[in-house]
């Protein structure tokens, strides 16, 4: 409840919030929201400008940008969420079993880890997709195998410290199973934490995806995508720029939600974390406690 009331106090994080639900919704729901068929070519309104029928005009193969759009949230935003939860799932496993296990189990995974987080985040990818052909689905395999490792590290830390606390020695002490403490103990205590760094990551998977399909590494024609739209429309960025802008605008709209609202749960979920509001207002009550013990 504390968490709910916080988000719904900060009007960018509540803003950015309802921008992410409304961006899944029509991502989920594109056939009721396109006007037209993503794929249909007409080549008698190539390059036509906004229309009643085309809100946002038409691409180098008479297709509708807007119905373009819509349908490239799937590859761009939902499948992204997607496998950002697949990744964190198998790194909260492995990281659970590390942080609180410890000794050789830990050594031997966090080796692992190290070999994985030891190559570019960006360099492997490419790589992983250079071997199994371009495609979003091979985008999506070269993410979870890269992204486990970090996630892993990271839950590990997290589920050392509090496996630590008395309330969790005494569990163990007292006989209970590992299963349960890690299911009643751990897991309500950490999942902030996995919260948080989920958040921070999605931001940076949605540019990188719309990275790779621009250098035509990713979806595959004629397929709507962010990234393959802006690739489609470089070769027209002068003469005909709304047909870059769009696409590129859905992104920066997007990630900037995604971050503003990965920001605010981190405040929320963080008690340790304040804004610049929360400052003053403590500042502001200190300096009252102090007037009034010196009066």
């Amino acid at each position: 409840m504390r968490t709910i009331r916080s988000l719904g106090q900060n009007k960018l994080t509540l803003a950015s919030l309802m921008i992410v639900l409304a961006i899944l919704l029509v991502g989920i729901c594109a056939p009721m929201f396109a006007p037209h068929d993503p794929n249909e070519v007409n080549m008698k309104l190539r390059y036509s400008g906004p229309s009643w029928d085309y809100w946002l005009g038409n691409d180098h193969l008479g297709r509708c940008v807007l119905s373009r759009l819509i349908f490239g949230i799937r590859p761009s935003v939902l499948w992204v969420l997607i496998t950002l939860a697949i990744s964190v799932g198998i790194g909260a496993v492995v990281g659970f079993i590390a942080g609180y296990f410890k000794g050789k189990t830990d050594n031997l995974i966090m080796r692992t880890c190290d070999v994985m987080l030891s190559f570019p985040g960006y360099v492997m990818t490419l790589a992983v997709v250079g071997i199994l052909g371009p495609g979003l689905g091979n985008i999506l395999i070269a993410f979870v195998v890269m992204k486990w490792a970090w996630f892993a590290r990271v839950i590990r830390t997290s589920v050392m410290q509090y496996s630590e606390m008395g309330y969790v020695q005494f569990s163990r002490a007292s006989g209970i199973s590992h299963v349960n403490i890690i299911r009643k103990h751990l897991i309500p205590v950490t999942l902030s934490d996995i919260g948080v760094i989920a958040s921070n990551s999605i931001s940076s998977m949605i540019l990188q995806i719309s990275g790779l399909s621009f250098l035509g590494m990713g979806i595959q024609a004629p397929n709507a995508e962010w990234g393959m739209m802006l690739n489609e429309a470089k070769s027209v960025m002068f003469s005909h720029p709304e047909l870059m802008l769009a696409p590129g605008a859905a992104m920066v709209i997007t990630v900037a939600a995604f971050n503003f609202l990965a920001d605010g749960i981190q405040i929320a979920l963080d008690p340790k974390r304040m804004s610049s509001q929360d400052i003053r207002q403590a500042e502001k009550v200190e300096k009252s406690v102090y007037e009034y013990v010196g009066s």
